[in-house]
C-alpha cells in the first residue's frame, strides 16, 4: 500500500445514535495537499484525532503509512505533524520548553529549523503560552509540528478566529512548508479561500461522509459563480455535492 492515508468504511461516534462519521472513505496519496471542507461540527476534528490514534473507530479501517494509528501510535506520531484547533499545551509552558520536551521524542527533530521558523513567523520562544494571543499560539504549534520534518502534516482549522495579518502569517508558513518538499498535507477548514490557496484536491465532508473528492476546480464548478469564503457559499457547495 503506497497511500499515506487509507480510510475505508469508517464509523466514529460515541454511540450508535451519536455517530460523527459513517461510511467514511478517504485516500491520500504521497505529496498531495488535500483540504477537508466542512461546516463547524461536521466531524473534521474527530477525523484528524482518529488519524493520530486518539479516537478509536467503532468500525472500519484506518491506516496511516500502512499502520494502525491506535495500535502503532508511536510509529505514526513520529512521522506525523499535528496542529490542533487550540494549542494543546500547559499554559505555564514557554515555547522553548515545549521544544525541549518534544526534541528527545522525535529522532528527526531539527533545532535549527525550529529556530528559523520562530524567526520567520515571529514566535517568541521565551514567552509562556498563557501570555500569547491565539495567533501566536497557533504559529508556535505550527513550528513545533514542522520542526521534526514530518512526512504527513495534519492541520485542524489553523486559520479560524485569527486577525487578517496573523492569518496571512500562518498561511504563509504553511505554504512555505509545502514548498520545502513533497509533504502530504490534510488541512481541515470551513474556509473555501484557504482551499484556493493551497489545495491540490478538496474533500467535502457532509452528513458524516465524503460527498465530493476532486480538484478544487472540479468541485467549485458545482457552484454558480466563483468560490467565496462565506458560510452561504460553503452551504451551497455541500448541498450541490450531496445532490
Amino acid at each position: 500500500m503506497n497511500d499515506v492515508v487509507h480510510i475505508e468504511g469508517l464509523e466514529l461516534g460515541f454511540s450508535r445514535k451519536q455517530r460523527v462519521l459513517s461510511e467514511f472513505d478517504l485516500t491520500l496519496e504521497p505529496g498531495a495537499v488535500t483540504v477537508l471542507l466542512g461546516t463547524n461540527g461536521a466531524g473534521k476534528s474527530c477525523l484528524l484525532r482518529a488519524l493520530i490514534g486518539v479516537l478509536r473507530p467503532r468500525r472500519g479501517t484506518v491506516r496511516v503509512f500502512g499502520l494502525d494509528p491506535v495500535r502503532e501510535q508511536r510509529a505514526v506520531l513520529t512521522r506525523t505533524g499535528y496542529v490542533p484547533d487550540t494549542p494543546d499545551v500547559y499554559p505555564w509552558m514557554k515555547v522553548r520548553e515545549l521544544f525541549r520536551f518534544l526534541e528527545p521524542q522525535y529522532p528527526t527533530w531539527n533545532a535549527q529549523l525550529a529556530h528559523e521558523l520562530c524567526d520567520r513567523l515571529a514566535v517568541p520562544p521565551r514567552t509562556k503560552f498563557k501570555h500569547m494571543s491565539r495567533g501566536q499560539g497557533m504559529k508556535a504549534m505550527l513550528v513545533a509540528a514542522l520542526a521534526y520534518e514530518p512526512e504527513l502534516l495534519l492541520l485542524d482549522e489553523p486559520f479560524a478566529g485569527l486577525d487578517p495579518v496573523v492569518r496571512e502569517d500562518v498561511l504563509s508558513g504553511v505554504i512555505d512548508s509545502l514548498r520545502a518538499g513533497r509533504r502530504t498535507v490534510l488541512c481541515a477548514t470551513h474556509e473555501l479561500d484557504i482551499a484556493a490557496r493551497i489545495a491540490d484536491r478538496v474533500a467535502v465532508l457532509h452528513d458524516g461522509r465524503i460527498v465530493a473528492h476532486d480538484t478544487l476546480d472540479a468541485v467549485t464548478e458545482r457552484l454558480e459563480g466563483p468560490a467565496a469564503a462565506t458560510p452561504t457559499c460553503l452551504k451551497n457547495l455541500l448541498v450541490e455535492a450531496s445532490a
